[in-house]
């Protein structure tokens, strides 16, 4: 497009973009500082404005409290400066999520226009560094838009322009409001007050009380629920006979660092959170997508030592609300990162601190911008989480607050459990001891910190371990589980009693690699050279490789995984998973109490079964990736060897499609429920099932077939092998099918048939399932006819006969347009 062309375009587009502020903003945007001259009242003699009775507090900015009015006093050297706004959540009612979740941050700029002071939102989204014509170009469709207009009320010392703050914080503007969060419809300005200011030399600390009117699907208990972390949903549901929802928002202003900091280029094969923009002064023949890693700032004290403290270490408060119990395995757990940070030349860089007291320190706030902090929330939901504040402009992470729900403990006493109890005789009875959960605990902090230090998951670090390292006691104590505490590997399910091997994960390999790769400080010319060198350790070390989540196409990059072989993990961890039943009842099961923890611990280890076997499962039609660049390996990808395939295939056919009487023994079943044990079992065989013959499945492995011939494992052979597992007994006789695996057999014939029914032009599976309805129709016609069944065996493979016929005619549906809904 011309430049001619591309400047119409842009004078187009802003005459029609809308003029007008959103219903509910109109007078908070004008409000504060109308444009109707006319109207606008007079600049006022200061002391008019900021009276005697103002409670004032000097900073980087003065603030004025005057009555129920808040003015900021903005001296003329901030104005231009860049600020970043964070609004958290700090207190908040029942129903209505928790306190300390964040609400927003955005970068925001105070400007004087002529009496009035604007507030503008800062954006980084597209740069062209240089002062060439692209950048001029840039310039041009980069303005930032004005968040609030506030006129200037009186003029303070050094011409410092003084503005009427209060609808600001108070009014309903959607950069700072928690209304989407909350699912509200608008905020009630009268029943929402300023509650506290202090001003700080780089920051401004707000509390303001908010009352939002709820949203008519939300005041009657049917809107959408506040977001929640991703594990286990659960939490106290909204009041439906309320209308209105009250909560402590903070508001934390803080001065951006007047020297950015260093940027560091991202790389995708290392893990790191980025910020990202597009550059358009590069040389490239195409706009750059340019990513800047997350991390902190840390500079030697001492530049040429090999090891020194950092000049600012990362700091992480233990925050008053952390049980005092917990509270030195959180310390333990954030201080693990120590060694891999003097590994990579800052000793002492990450410190866990009580925080002050009261007496030491009254202005210290746990959700003050300056500090990052643990928060311990009072909530059932089986979570944590990690998140950070960075600058945009480098990427550098400026605060953090952990949250830990405080349910987080129960998951960490379900886990270790389940998997971890075969090997450690002092979880094989509950509740859990202290010392242990306390471990646990450490392991989740240590791992949360991880993300608020820049490190995202790496769900590849698991299974570059071989399985005969997770059963040694040497290994496994100076590494733990895993290469990567980031990664989500849990506890060491395949460790056998006796192996002596360590339990919980620890700060692995590839975690000192990260800290180092994305840390170490180099002299600039140097930087590039000492990064590649660094990176180039990964084509011989699988551990120090990277993958994010990937489950279903690479069986390398699984969650809740161990080990680099799963077939030969699973079955180390399936015969785990029989010793916990063994004694499940004797651990959960006490005089006096009901059988809930033996309900949950049932479900748990249902459900750690279930898991495993599913790690199998993904190397049917898998691909292992190798993040490594041309020149480093011979490609990115590498389909799963055909006879590993198969020989998953042969496992589950041993496993995952056979009864595991060990969970159905009557003495756990009839103390839990009179039916249901059934169904539970065979949903999570259909869920494996159906994974198996899936579409995007059985796609890749004839993708497969079509590039590599011979060398894959073909479809057909597949579903037949499936087929061989779960119908193997029709060649017996007498013939009895259980009722597990009449169920099995069930679900086999639905998912051949609902794969049948659909018409996607670009699969096989259609016609591949029409073949196999078709062989297993004539196995069972030919099985009924021969063999010696009891009664209940017949009627099954009659129905199975008719299900099957029915299939291949089109009929499956179950519901009759001819018959009563009743």
């Amino acid at each position: 497009m011309s430049s001619r062309l591309l400047g119409s375009f842009l004078v187009l587009l802003i005459a029609l973009s809308p003029l007008t502020a959103q219903p509910g903003e109109r007078g908070d945007r004008e409000g504060a500082g109308r444009r109707n001259e006319k109207k606008r009242e007079k600049i006022k003699p200061y002391d008019d404005v900021i009276t005697k009775e103002a409670k004032s507090d000097p900073g980087v900015f003065t603030t004025h409290r005057v009555k129920d009015k808040l003015f900021y006093e903005i001296p003329s050297s901030m104005l231009g400066v860049e600020f970043l706004w964070v609004t958290q959540i700090a207190r908040t009612q029942a129903g209505h999520g928790y306190g300390g979740t964040g609400v927003g941050n955005r970068v925001v700029r105070w400007e004087l226009r002529g009496e009035d002071v604007l507030v503008r939102d800062v954006k980084f989204r597209i740069r062209a560094s240089g002062e060439g014509t692209v950048a001029q170009s840039v310039a041009a469709t980069s303005l930032e838009p004005i968040i609030v207009t506030l006129p200037v009320k009186a003029w303070g010392k050094d011409k410092a322009a003084v503005v009427d703050v209060t609808g600001l914080f108070r009014g309903d503007l959607t950069e700072f409001s928690a209304k989407r969060r909350l699912n509200a419809s608008s905020a009630d300005k009268s029943r929402s007050f300023i509650e506290s200011v202090r001003s700080f030399p780089t920051n401004i600390e707000s509390k303001v009380m908010m009352t939002y009117k709820l949203s008519t699907a939300s005041a009657g208990g049917r809107g959408r629920p506040t977001p929640t972390p991703r594990r286990r949903r659960r939490g106290p549901r909204p009041d439906p006979s309320q209308s209105a929802v009250t909560v402590m928002l903070h508001h934390s202003m803080i001065r951006l660092p007047k020297q950015p900091m260093a940027h560091r280029r991202h790389d995708a094969r290392v893990g790191f959170f980025t910020v990202s923009f597009e550059e358009y002064a590069s040389d490239e023949h195409e706009v750059e997508q340019v990513r800047y890693i997350t991390r902190w700032r840390l500079e030697k004290k001492d530049p040429s030592a090999a090891v020194s403290e950092p000049r600012k270490p990362i700091v992480f408060h233990v925050g008053r609300g952390v049980p005092d119990k917990w509270r030195k395995y959180v310390k333990k757990g954030i201080e693990m990162w120590q060694p891999a940070f003097e590994s990579a030349g800052f000793k002492n860089a990450i410190i866990a601190k009580d925080p002050p007291s009261k007496t030491e320190n009254p202005d210290w706030d746990a959700e003050d911008a300056r500090y990052s902090t643990i928060r311990w929330l009072p909530s059932t939901v089986e979570n944590a989480m990690g998140p950070h504040v960075h600058d945009p402009r480098t990427g550098e992470i400026l605060e953090a607050d952990i949250i830990m729900y405080h349910n987080v403990i129960k998951l960490c006493r379900d886990w270790y459990f389940v998997q971890a109890s075969p090997n450690d005789k002092r979880a094989q009875q509950l509740p859990l001891p202290d010392d242990v959960l306390g471990e646990c605990l450490a392991y989740v902090v240590a791992h949360e910190v991880g993300h608020s230090l820049g490190f995202p998951h790496n769900m590849k670090a698991s299974a570059s371990v071989p399985v005969e390292k997770l059963r040694d006691s040497k290994w496994t104590a100076r590494w733990g589980t895993e290469a990567s505490i980031m990664d989500y590997g849990r506890f060491n399910y395949v460790a056998q009693p006796g192996d002596g091997a360590t339990l919980i994960p620890k700060i692995g390999p590839y975690d000192f690699f990260a800290v180092e790769w994305g840390y170490r400080q180099y002299p600039e010319s140097q930087e590039k050279a000492g990064l590649a060198k660094m990176v180039a350790k990964q084509k011989q070390d699988p551990m120090l490789r990277f993958g994010a989540p990937n489950a279903s196409e690479d069986p390398s990059q699984q969650t809740e995984d161990l080990g680099s072989d799963p077939i030969v993990a699973t079955e180390l961890g399936l015969r785990n998973v029989r010793r916990v039943a063994g004694y499940l009842v004797k651990a959960c099961c006490k005089p006096g109490k009901d059988y809930s923890l033996l309900r949950n611990m049932y479900d748990e280890l249902l459900g750690q079964r279930n898991r495993e076997l599913a790690h199998v499962a993904n190397l049917v039609g898998g691909m292992n990736k190798k993040e490594l660049w041309y020149g480093d390996a011979e490609r990115r990808y590498y389909p799963v060897d055909r006879a590993k395939q198969k020989e998953a295939i042969e496992f589950l056919n041993r496993h995952a499609f056979q009864t595991p009487k060990e969970l159905l023994d009557p003495d756990i079943i009839w103390r839990l429920e009179a039916d249901g044990a059934a169904d539970r079992l065979l949903s999570g065989q259909r869920r494996l099932l159906r994974s198996l013959i899936s579409e995007r499945r059985i796609k890749r492995m004839s993708e497969h077939a079509a590039l590599s011939g011979e060398e894959a494992y073909p479809v057909d052979e597949m579903l037949g092998d499936i087929r061989k597992g779960i119908w193997g007994e029709l060649d017996r006789s007498p013939l009895k099918v259980d009722l597990y695996r009449r169920n099995l057999q069930r679900a086999h014939v639905e998912a051949l048939a609902a794969e049948l029914a659909k018409t996607d032009a670009s699969s096989d599976l259609p016609a591949l399932s029409r073949g196999e309805l078709v062989s297993l129709g004539q196995t069972l016609e030919s099985t009924r006819t021969k063999a010696k069944a009891d009664t209940m065996t017949q009627r099954h493979l009659d129905d199975l006969i008719h299900r099957v016929k029915k299939a291949l005619e089109g009929k499956t549906k179950t519901d009759d347009p001819t018959r009563p809904d009743f």
